[in-house]
């Protein structure tokens, strides 16, 4: 399996359903070879040892059970970065590669793959731009298929597609590809060329494609030229283990508390959600508007809520993680999800789990499985403004979405994830 981020080391849910899925498949004795590229730290999680270290050139493995971690060394860990914003972080750490390039990996004593690859052993670096990590991410794919004992390939998103490509070419192993976004949705309609062609290429390549809603299914139908029987559709799910035993504190006794928390991207519709909250503000002021996460809009977001005057009604928490996600829903009134075109949407889940109603947009595949929350075009902020209105007014409202929500919830468990997934490896390997 391929997978660009795994927790605690994530940006999006993408990290949250690699993780959430390798634990499930492997309680159900499926052996998972999951490689990833490197992040800065040493991490550690109750299923698998996790090695994050940038300073080895070379694979490592760790593991525990039936899950086997394989980290290919590479100096990004967000699949979300933009070709500039990699680009900054690279100038940060050349330095530091430069110092460490002859570090090898050992394990026992041995020397597991050293990250010698020709194609690009004179740089000093780890590629001028994003998309030379992914071909570098690609060639560290290949190696591991001609080395490790495996039944079927999966990746998740395009940044690996390239990988699972190069280990079906030399491994004669069927490849399955989960589809968490595109290029339209993450950019508003206006995909990368580049980033394009290498989601169309992993699609047509694959044997077999999983969507994670029907929203995305028609999304790669319509945009790649996909038929629809080599879809399928298996929705995403939530981690019950939610904050336990802790009085979370509140930030006054009077205050209601709106969050929106997700990546601060035109994908997200951030904007919708201030204009939203202009308007409740002029019916309700005793509201305050939380916003957790980080993005390239960020900053204009900022000078957005200043220039309307609303600056002292907003709290930006910025990037949270662990148990700190859930203390942000706990402390939330009502969740709004405003995405412009959302595959999918594990953060209502989430929000719902941890016993907070939610508002979510109609463009959006959570939309399809839950039925107990408020639904809303992401672009209409007089409705969306009526409905976080709705929630903080009215108790009964909040209490039944409350109650019937997390029922709902109850139900969506990384285990139906793990059959369905292994139903299309089944399928997959027949065919």
């Amino acid at each position: 399996m391929f997978g660009w981020e795994f927790p605690p080391f994530k940006s999006g849910g993408l990290g949250t359903h690699c993780y959430g899925l390798t634990k499930a498949m492997t309680s159900k004795d499926i052996e998972v070879t999951f490689v990833m590229p490197k992040a800065p730290g040493k991490v550690h999680s109750d299923f698998v040892k996790l090695i994050a270290s940038n300073q080895v050139r070379a694979y490592q493995v760790e593991g525990s059970g039936n899950l086997r971690l394989i980290s290919a060394s590479s100096s990004i860990s967000s699949p979300y970065l933009t070709p500039e914003q990699y680009q900054a972080m690279l100038e940060k750490h050349s330095e530091f590669f430069r110092k460490h390039k002859n570090i090898l990996s050992m394990k026992g004593g041995r020397v597991l793959i050293q990250d010698d690859c020709a194609a690009l052993s004179t740089s000093t670096t780890y590629g001028q731009n994003l998309f030379d990590e992914v071909f570098r991410y690609a060639l560290k794919g290949e190696e591991v298929a001609m080395v490790e004992d495996f039944d079927i390939i999966h990746c998740h998103d395009w940044m690996t597609f390239q990988a699972g490509i190069r280990a079906k070419a030399v491994s004669g192993k069927p490849l399955v590809v989960t589809v968490h976004s595109t290029g339209f949705d993450r950019t508003g309609g206006h995909p990368n060329q580049y980033e394009y062609d290498l989601e169309k290429m992993g699609m047509h390549m694959a044997d077999r494609i999983i969507a994670v809603s029907e929203f995305t299914k028609s999304q790669i139908v319509k945009h790649y030229g996909i038929k629809p029987a080599k879809v399928s559709v298996v929705y995403n799910a939530v981690d019950h283990d939610v904050l336990q035993g802790e009085q979370v504190q509140r930030l006054n006794e009077t205050d209601k508390i709106v969050l929106f928390l997700g990546r601060i991207t035109i994908q997200k519709g951030p904007d919708y959600f201030i204009d939203a909250a202009k308007k409740v503000l002029e019916i309700d002021p005793n509201v305050k508007f939380v916003m957790a996460g980080s993005g390239d809009m960020m900053g204009m977001m900022i000078d957005k809520v200043a220039a309307m005057g609303i600056a002292d009604k907003f709290i930006w928490a910025g990037f949270v993680t662990g148990k700190d996600v859930d203390r942000c829903y706990q402390m939330a009134d009502v969740y709004v999800m405003p995405s412009i075109s959302e595959p999918f949407g594990i953060t209502p889940l989430e929000a719902i789990a941890n016993d907070t109603p939610v508002i979510i947009s109609k463009q959006s595949g959570v939309s399809e499985v839950l039925n107990h929350a408020l639904k809303v075009d992401f672009w209409d902020i007089n409705e969306m403004a009526n409905k976080i209105l709705a929630v903080l007014r009215y108790k009964e409202l909040n209490h039944e979405l409350k109650q019937h929500g997390a029922m709902e919830v109850r139900a969506m468990t990384w285990g139906k994830v793990a059959d369905g997934t292994i139903q299309v490896y089944h399928r997959t390997i027949t065919e």
